[in-house]
């Protein structure tokens, strides 16, 4: 079989898994944004509690494997009366493992602005929260944005994982027909060469404008 012919037979299987893994990509990428800011913000507190509930999430989520993270979502939740269907526990472990690495990057960017910012707002009177509203975070983004880059790609490669509980994304796909044809140089090529595409067409470029954006905004094109 040619692989045109195997493109013919089995490219709509590919496609169908290539946008579900799309959906979960952003699903988690939201999830793993949010708990990124709100821990980061936690680790930064003077509130010993606080700042110790975020330092657990943080060590817990990057401390331990993400597989055996979303096994535990999926599985082991339901034995203490929390079930989850397996697309959403799915983009869930993938976010908030990926959140727990976010959270320091957003808490080293903050750290990053010069002091300078926070004793000119401080003089201008300003409350913690519009300081950090309106001063500080405007341009920890600029600063955290190409990390984020970087965590939105390892991401992508993550979601690969939720194909183990039975999500129908891409390398579920890839991993059927693979079982059903045993043609795995263009099962498995084909799954690699549209996560390549997924990472290099439309994460990079946005993230890459984005990066453009904020630096615009705050008058630094």
């Amino acid at each position: 079989m040619s692989y045109i012919e195997f493109l013919t037979e089995h490219g709509s299987r590919l496609l169908s898994g290539a946008i579900v893994t799309m959906e979960q990509m952003v699903l988690a990428a939201i999830l793993a944004v949010a708990i990124a800011i709100v821990m980061g913000l936690m680790r930064l507190s003077r509130n010993i509690a606080v700042r110790a509930t975020a330092t657990c999430y943080i060590e817990l989520f990057r401390g331990t494997s993400l597989l055996v993270q979303l096994f535990w979502i999926f599985f082991v939740l339901p034995l203490f009366g929390i079930t989850l269907d397996k697309f959403t526990a799915g983009f869930v472990a993938v976010g908030m493992n990926v959140g727990g690495y976010g959270a320091e990057v957003v808490r080293g960017a903050i750290q990053a602005v010069p002091r300078g910012q926070y004793e000119a707002a401080l003089a201008l009177n300003m409350t913690p929260l519009t300081r950090m509203r309106r001063i500080i975070f405007p341009q920890a983004i600029l600063i955290m944005l190409p990390a984020w880059g970087n965590l939105m790609i390892e991401l992508l490669k993550a979601t690969a994982l939720v194909a183990l509980i039975s999500v129908s994304d891409l390398m579920f796909e890839a991993r059927q027909i693979n079982g059903s044809t045993f043609l795995s140089v263009e099962a498995f090529g084909s799954a690699l060469i549209i996560y390549y595409v997924m990472a290099r067409v439309f994460i990079s470029p946005s993230m890459r404008w984005l990066e453009r954006f904020a630096a615009r905004k705050m008058g630094r094109a």
